[in-house]
């Protein structure tokens, strides 16, 4: 197969259908066999009826509907997993990403040779204040922690290579991160295309401020992980070492002093030289304890299936034909 589509979405139920209609015309002007896998993160509308009408009318239409809202990275998780195509293209629900710019992803991997594209919406058509301005300093801060030189991290229009998909662990609200992620597991031929932003035509949008702030905090972690996901100890232990080092530093000027130079001065208990003693050693002992519960985690943790699937649709199908 050469290209699976993988839309996740929440309450699109306005746009489904001239999404699918759009996909499919520029599926078969190019003649690409294809995929179209709508992931349903628990709409409360009819978007979940109208995927199986279009699956009952289309083979190529496949879904998978969460129990609950679970967030876009899972979403995308669920849709990684089920895809088959050669080539894996993620996009919005909301119309806001053009289907016309699929053929030239499709070759940006296949014929260049690329494991990721990134779209770029240089001209959109949000607002400046709630969007914009919020969104060109995440990706400026995103470009300086992870060192992807990326315009738009969170732009939903991606292309990828199918055996970048397979190796890389999208959860929690990783998606945004998702350049980094697949840099960070061996795949570093990472690239962007500018693409046509269009303004949205139906409904409103999902995303409030509090996704700077989650993306923020996002990002410390991811920049933790990609450092020291692997071997926590080498930073937990390292602070920890010379945080003990500092107190007993401390510890043993106080000692030295009361015993050969000031013995008739004021307690050690009196002098704040204790206390920070005191303190550093304590913080210290604790950090290097995190580092080394870290190690222990690490070797003995168990992945967990952290969304749950209510119903799917045409995947048994394809799980026989592959």
């Amino acid at each position: 197969m050469d290209i699976s589509v993988v839309i996740p979405l929440l309450n699109e139920q306005e746009s489904l259908k001239e999404l699918y209609d759009w996909i499919a015309g520029v599926m078969r002007s190019n003649h690409f066999s294809y995929e179209v896998l709508f992931i349903d993160d628990g709409s409360t509308d009819s978007s979940w009826s109208i995927i199986e009408a279009l699956s009952k009318e289309h083979p190529e239409v496949k879904g998978i509907r969460f129990l609950r809202n679970y967030g876009k990275s899972q979403a995308l998780h669920a849709g990684f997993e089920a895809a088959r195509g050669m080539v894996v293209i993620t996009m919005d629900a909301d119309l806001q990403d053009n289907p016309e710019e699929i053929p030239e992803l499709h070759e940006m991997i296949t014929k260049e040779k690329f494991d990721l594209v990134s779209g770029w919406k240089k001209k959109r058509y949000d607002s400046v204040i709630a969007k914009n301005l919020p969104s060109k300093l995440f990706n400026w801060a995103a470009r300086k922690t992870s060192g992807v030189k990326l315009h738009d991290f969170n732009c939903g229009l991606k292309a990828y290579r199918n055996e970048v998909i397979k190796n890389i662990d999208v959860h929690g609200e990783m998606h945004r991160y998702i350049p980094v992620l697949a840099k960070n597991a061996g795949f570093p031929n990472i690239t962007e295309k500018v693409v046509q932003h269009q303004a949205r035509k139906y409904g409103k949008t999902k995303f409030g401020m509090d996704r700077f702030i989650n993306g923020f905090l996002d990002l410390i972690t991811i920049w933790f992980i990609s450092r020291f996901g692997r071997r926590p100890m080498h930073l937990f232990g390292a602070l920890g070492v010379l945080m003990f080092f500092i107190g007993f530093g401390f510890a043993a000027y106080l000692g030295i002093d009361k015993l050969f130079i000031n013995p008739y001065g004021r307690l050690i208990t009196q002098r704040p030289e204790f206390f920070i003693a005191l303190t550093a050693m304590i913080i210290g002992t604790q950090l290097f304890i995190a580092g080394f519960l870290g190690e222990l985690i690490m070797r003995n943790r168990r992945e967990e299936k952290r969304y749950k699937v209510l119903q799917s649709l045409n995947l048994e199908k394809a799980k026989k034909m592959a």
